[in-house]
């Protein structure tokens, strides 16, 4: 299966210079914790409902802070194209349980969750996900320090 065939297509898109508390407000209307973040038509970054209460709340910032201080600047996509059971693979590598679905003009079309991956294609690619996401340390962390183990 294709990633454009399960993944969510409308996306809203943050922008870097909005607040936090947009952000919020816009993933509760949308019943996410997740917006890909962009400026001038390109992705810059993603925020979670995480990053605001980790990267922000537990650092004091207030809901006028900027989606741009607290987001994850390492933006992780992979094409409509792609087959399924590849994007699982490399989302357990990259412990991402959401990925950004570019078409091959690297426009913003969708996005893929680990949910997508379990609600239609089973078990196995989405638990093989899950298994790769949930190891402990990688290169991402609530901080947005890196704890990569030597």
């Amino acid at each position: 299966m294709k990633a454009n065939e399960l993944m969510t297509r409308d996306v809203r898109l943050a922008n870097p210079d909005e607040t936090i508390q947009q952000a919020a407000k816009m993933m509760a209307e949308i019943d996410a914790g997740f917006l890909p973040v962009g400026d001038d038509d390109r992705l810059v970054g993603m925020v979670t409902d995480r990053d605001i209460a980790v990267r922000a709340v537990a650092k004091g910032l207030g809901p006028d802070a900027r989606i741009g201080e607290v987001m994850t600047p390492d933006v992780k996509y992979c094409f409509e194209d792609e087959d399924t059971d590849y994007i699982a693979h490399n989302m357990a590598n990259q412990q991402i349980r959401r990925i950004c679905v570019l078409d091959r003009n690297k426009q913003l079309v969708g996005v893929l969750s680990l949910g997508d991956l379990a609600f239609t294609e089973g078990r196995e690619p989405a638990g093989d996900a899950l298994t790769g996401i949930s190891q402990p340390g990688g290169l991402h962390t609530q901080t947005g320090e890196s704890h990569a183990r030597a």
